[in-house]
């Protein structure tokens, strides 16, 4: 690795509404801009990291995954009028397939168990899912930004000091931004510099991009109007105009922390410590328990002929046997056994137990193996 700097906090148009770049386009500025690596942590999601990672792998890049999640300001699974109006940010990134696990997991049960307005996740749930994982404090939305805002300086070093708990020591950054126009910044900055100092824990400059040229600002507004279907004159909507949130230069990046390079350096630090492979083109499915000595396939091949042996009309017929025959090499050459035996083995169970089952078949629906075993 080479450059300077990595971005590690940037949105692209998964940030639904919000993000405006595709990633062929962020991947292209990246490399427009002299740079070998980047991250992608776009809003409560992953919806793009996987086309990010094969993208970025192909030009060269170093794809690092994370997202921005939301942290619920009690519980996740706490509900009520108003609430959500103080929901915290946090960036978390993979450092390996750990991480990325974990990631997974953070995300899913925001979605599914923690939605409010917004897929929340709470401290006691990231103290579970925090392993592989390295985090950044976040933007002004973030815990330790908003409680040094509010003047809590005390309140928020212990928040600092909470989330480096949580992720280990050396895997937790306090974030800085530089927005100039945007004067509860440097109020924050300031606050975060001394947490830093106070505590030890290192700090990590990020850009918060939205969008890859100064320019493009406009654009992402209009999306940001969409999003909250607030009127261009509302001095009160949310907008990022203020300042500048495009995917900066190494050159401006430095000089707008010209007097805290070791913010700068930081982010070489964690982009060299996020080493995430992920398999791609590989089949994964979930384990089948299988009788000692025999494969998915000798497996299913014998529950094929027990089942054929149940259906008089093709009991011992050639025309079965080459019809299963054929069908079976084909399930052994894509690696689809363990998919067979997990799908009869659910329907099995519901049969047995007097739940009406549909077809069950997925889009198989001539397979003789499916009737076999019963599926369909």
């Amino acid at each position: 690795m080479t450059s300077k700097f990595t971005h590690l906090h940037v949105h692209s148009h998964y940030s639904l509404l919000d993000g405006l770049p595709k990633i062929d386009q962020l991947l292209d500025r990246v490399k427009e801009l002299g740079m070998d690596s980047i991250a992608l942590t776009d809003h409560g999601n992953m919806y793009g990291a996987i086309e990010f990672y094969k993208k970025a792998k192909a030009k060269g890049i170093k794809p690092i995954i994370g997202a921005e999640i939301y942290i619920a300001f009690e519980g996740m699974r706490q509900e009520r009028p108003g609430i959500d109006d103080k929901i915290y940010h946090l960036i978390v990134l993979a450092k390996n397939e750990e991480g990325y696990r974990n990631l997974v997991k953070l995300l899913t049960k925001a979605h599914l168990e923690g939605f409010y307005y917004k897929p929340r996740v709470d401290e006691e749930l990231l103290l579970k899912h925090a392993n592989g994982l390295i985090a950044l404090s976040g933007c002004l939305t973030g815990k330790v930004a908003r409680l040094v805002l509010a003047r809590k300086l005390e309140e928020a070093k212990a928040a600092a000091l909470r989330y480096e708990e949580i992720f280990g020591k050396g895997n937790f950054y306090l974030e800085l931004q530089s927005h100039p126009k945007i004067q509860v910044q440097e109020t924050a900055n300031k606050g975060i510099i001394e947490i830093a100092k106070a505590t030890g824990i290192p700090l990590v400059a990020t850009a918060d991009s939205h969008y890859l040229r100064p320019e493009d600002s406009e654009a992402q507004d209009v999306l940001m109007l969409i999003n909250t279907g607030a009127k261009p004159d509302d001095p009160e909507r949310l907008t990022l105009k203020a300042d500048d949130f495009s995917l900066k230069s190494t050159e401006e990046m430095e000089k707008l922390f010209q007097d805290i390079p070791e913010a700068i350096a930081n982010t070489r630090t964690i982009a060299e410590a996020c080493n995430l492979t992920i398999p791609i083109g590989k089949t994964k499915l979930p384990a089948f328990p299988l009788p000692q000595g025999k494969d998915a396939d000798q497996y299913l091949q014998e529950l094929c002929l027990q089942g054929l042996e149940t259906k008089e009309s093709l009991a011992g017929t050639k025309t079965a046997l080459e019809r299963l025959d054929h069908e079976l090499k084909v399930i052994k050459e894509t690696g689809f056994a363990s998919y067979f035996l997990i799908v009869q083995d659910f329907v099995k169970w519901a049969k047995d137990h007097h739940i009406v089952v549909g077809p069950g078949r997925g889009s198989v629906g001539g397979s003789l193996v499916a009737y076999v075993l019963g599926i369909t």
